[in-house]
This record gives structure tokens, C-alpha cells and sequence, in this order.
């Protein structure tokens, strides 16, 4: 029987335009992209130039600051473009498929028969490495590292989240491989955590792993949530963390001896005429899928990811290298008479000053607009009231403003990243761009302490 932790601050935010659990047809794309821009303190050295033909596997740049991570094509095709933005920054390397998704051979094996150095040199060659993020800080996990334990979480609790219980249907045995690669990188536990209702569900079945069952509101199904609860990070700790989709990438790379990013997205959001599940290649554009799938009814706001955490994107955008879901909801350029002495029977709230909390079931079509502009930063205790961790994020906030390190550590800093403190940033009636100064805080830790 596995341990249920029950966390009862957090969130759930319940919007229009969840995807129904089915698997439509895939639509096919011609680019690919990998974005710099999606690893935080990147610093990229590209390997390829524009015209050169690539397989999937092959490296195409790698990071300046630790020359073993490579990051790997996701098709094989032709190199269309090494796009830069501004002081010639790296935004995109695009790769043009050209349909046979040839791939670097590398070695089909069981990895409970290889050493340690065998697994890691087979995952950093083969780009693989950058899917396992470790924390603190939430940055690629170096390979000369060796974790305490790692972590994934089996569900995700944003809205309009991927179900993956849907997602992993039939592929056990690809992920209990995947489990086994993993399990040779750390001398501790692999945990998972599940929801109460997935006890008999996919991860059941799976061997070498530790369950704990979190029942409760988002953020519980962050990864920084359940390490809090299972084993807090202190100073000079260092845990990995990877999503199970992730685990079927490391897991076809030692049954097939080839690189396979097939995985399972979902397209949700208000503005999608029917939301489902697609079935893509990693990094692939989403250019096609926006435009046939979407209502296209007025001005949207497309997003890689989730409404909370997720980076805005236009229609012809490349999916972000973690993201599980693509979603669309209204743009919010717009201006309400009276504002907020308007009744808004339609808006959600997580204060009495609407009436959501009259419906607390009730679904929601929310679109990007702030509803005021950003104040003075006041304690309201709204921050720990969706914040199901032992720190103090108002104080916290304030040590990386006033860049004082000691208080950061004291505050907790080590065990959060954007993710874990993005719905205090959706309840903040200050409107600060709290995930904005948490990236910041963790940039001036790097640079004074190190990763």
C-alpha cells in the first residue's frame, strides 16, 4: 500500500476546452525545431550550419558551460536555418524532415546489464541527457553528477493537463526499460507520484519505482511539490527529475538502438474546435495543426505548454522541448467599463469579490487579460493560501529583489522553480511577475554559487 500524502492548499483552475481522450490523426509536419531558449543559462555552440543534411541523433550544438550535454537533431532532413535574435542570440536550429527519419545507430541493449558510465555515455551521446533536469534550479543535470534520487511525477494537475494515464496506455514494457536505464544513475529511490485514482492504473505494473499518492488541488502534480514532501532539499542536495514520456524516449533508445521522439500531445483551450490528443514528433511546428484545428474566430493567444507556465507563441511556432500540451484561449486586449466594480458573473476569482466561489464546479473561458496593471507588492497571504510548501514566497520574492543570497537560502530557494510559484502569480492582486524574479534570483545563485 503507498503512502498518500493529502495536500489541501493549492488551486484548480477550471477551464473551457480540456481535450477528449481521443487519439486523432496525426498531422504531419514538414520542420522541426530545437530552441536555446527553452534551458535556462544556456550557452549554445552550434555544430551545424544551414544546407547540412543531419539524422535524428545527430549533435547540433552543445552548451559552452558543459561541453558533455549535447543536444541532438529530432528528424533526419536538412538544416534549413540557425535563426538569431538580437546580439546574434540563437533562437531556433530548423530542420527540414525529409520523411525517413534515419537515425545514428546506437547500442540495443538491457540496461540492467550495463554499468553506470555505459548508460550516461549512451544517453549523452545520443541527446537524450538535457530530458533529465535536476534540482536545485531546475537547469539540465550534469552528467559528472549523481543524484539522491529522482523524481517523476504520474500526472499533471495544471489546467487542461495531458491525462498520461491515456498517454502510457501499452507501452509498460518501453517504459519499464526506460525505469531500469534510470535506475542504475542514482544509489537511491525512484519515486512517482500518482493520484489516488491511478492505485491500479499504468504505474501499478512498474517495477523499481517508490509510489506516493497525493490527492488534492495544483500544484500537487509539480515535481517540486511531491520532493518537498518526500525529501525536502537542503543546501548541497541534488535530485533529478524527468516526465514519463521522457522515460519511453530512454526507453526506445535500448530496445531499438535508435532515437524515437514520438510522443503524445494534448490540444486543448477554448478557442480549439475539438480538443484531443495528437500524436507528433518532438520539436515539431505547430503551424498546421493551429490553423486547421483552431476556431479562428477573432485574435487568440497560442501557448506551448499550460495557461499558468506555458510561453506564448505565434501560429507558425515550434513546440517548447518540454511541453506536454499546446493551448488557445482569447487574447485579452481589450478594456472593461467600470472594470473591477463590474459584477462579472463569468470570471473566475479565488476571491469573494466575484462570485465563482458561489460554483465551485463551474467551467470557465478565460482569456489573457490581467484585469488591472502592476501595483505596489503587498502581503495579502494570498500566496500561501496556493502554496502547499513549508516556505514563505512573499519574503522569498523579496530576497531576490533585494538580492540578498543568505535570505534566499533561508527562504527556500533551493526548492522551488517557475512552475511550483506560478499560481501565486495568477492569484497576486499586485500583479507581479513572480516567475519572472524567481528566474532571476536563480541566474544571480548560479552566477555567485555555482550550479
Amino acid at each position: 500500500m503507498s503512502k498518500v500524502i493529502r495536500l489541501k492548499r493549492g488551486l484548480n483552475i477550471h477551464l473551457i476546452g480540456e481535450a477528449e481522450k481521443i487519439l486523432a490523426t496525426s498531422i504531419e509536419a514538414e520542420q522541426f525545431a530545437i530552441k536555446p531558449t527553452d534551458f535556462p543559462g544556456l550557452a549554445p555552440k552550434i555544430l551545424v550550419k544551414a544546407g547540412q543534411l543531419v539524422k535524428a541523433g545527430e549533435p547540433v550544438f552543445f552548451d559552452k558551460n558543459n561541453p558533455d550535454i549535447l543536444f541532438t537533431a529530432p528528424v533526419s532532413g536538412e538544416v534549413l536555418e540557425i535563426k538569431r535574435g538580437e546580439r546574434r542570440k540563437v533562437l531556433e536550429i530548423i530542420i527540414r524532415s525529409d520523411g525517413k527519419n534515419d537515425s545514428v545507430e546506437y547500442s540495443k541493449a538491457d540496461p540492467q546489464k550495463l554499468s553506470r558510465d555505459e548508460i550516461k555515455g549512451q544517453l549523452i551521446s545520443s541527446g537524450l541527457w538535457p530530458f533529465l533536469k535536476q534540482r536545485p534550479y531546475g537547469t539540465v543535470a550534469k552528467p559528472g553528477s549523481s543524484p539522491l534520487h529522482i523524481f517523476i511525477s504520474g500526472f499533471d494537475s495544471a489546467p487542461l493537463a495531458p491525462d498520461y494515464e491515456f498517454i502510457l496506455k501499452g507501452q509498460d514494457s518501453v517504459f519499464q526499460t526506460g525505469i531500469n536505464a534510470l535506475a542504475k544513475l542514482t544509489d537511491g529511490r525512484i519515486h512517482v507520484g500518482i493520484r489516488p485514482e491511478q492505485e491500479n492504473g499504468f504505474f501499478s505494473g512498474i517495477k523499481n519505482i517508490e509510489i506516493t499518492q497525493f490527492s488534492g488541488p495544483h500544484p500537487a502534480g509539480n515535481v517540486g511539490i511531491q520532493i518537498h514532501h518526500i525529501n525536502p532539499i537542503n543546501k548541497g542536495d541534488l535530485i533529478w527529475t524527468i516526465s514519463p514520456q521522457e522515460v519511453i524516449y530512454i526507453g526506445r533508445l535500448f530496445e531499438t538502438g535508435k532515437i524515437d521522439l514520438k510522443k503524445i500531445i494534448a490540444f486543448t483551450g477554448s478557442e480549439v474546435k475539438s480538443p484531443k490528443y495528437y500524436q507528433v514528433i518532438h520539436g515539431t511546428n505547430l503551424g498546421v495543426l493551429l490553423q486547421k484545428a483552431t476556431k479562428q474566430e477573432g485574435k487568440e493567444r497560442f501557448i506551448s505548454g499550460n495557461v499558468l507556465t506555458g510561453i506564448r507563441i505565434d501560429a507558425k511556432a515550434y513546440l517548447g522541448f518540454y511541453d506536454q500540451q499546446v493551448t488557445v484561449i482569447p487574447e485579452g486586449d481589450y478594456y472593461e467599463f467600470l472594470g473591477w466594480a463590474m459584477p462579472r458573473l463569468n470570471k473566475f476569482s479565488i476571491s469573494r469579490s466575484y462570485f465563482s466561489w458561489l460554483f465551485p464546479k463551474k467551467m470557465y473561458k478565460a482569456d489573457s487579460n490581467l484585469n488591472g496593471e502592476e501595483r505596489a507588492f503587498v502581503m495579502t497571504g494570498q500566496y500561501e493560501k496556493v502554496l502547499p510548501m513549508d516556505i514563505l514566497p512573499v519574503y522569498l520574492m523579496k530576497a531576490i529583489i533585494a538580492d540578498d543570497l543568505d535570505k534566499m537560502e533561508q527562504l527556500g530557494i533551493y526548492e522551488v522553480i517557475e512552475e511550483d510559484l506560478a499560481l501565486c502569480e495568477y492569484v497576486c492582486t499586485s500583479k507581479t511577475e513572480v516567475q519572472r524574479i524567481l528566474r532571476d534570483g536563480i541566474h544571480l545563485m548560479i552566477k555567485e554559487l555555482g550550479n
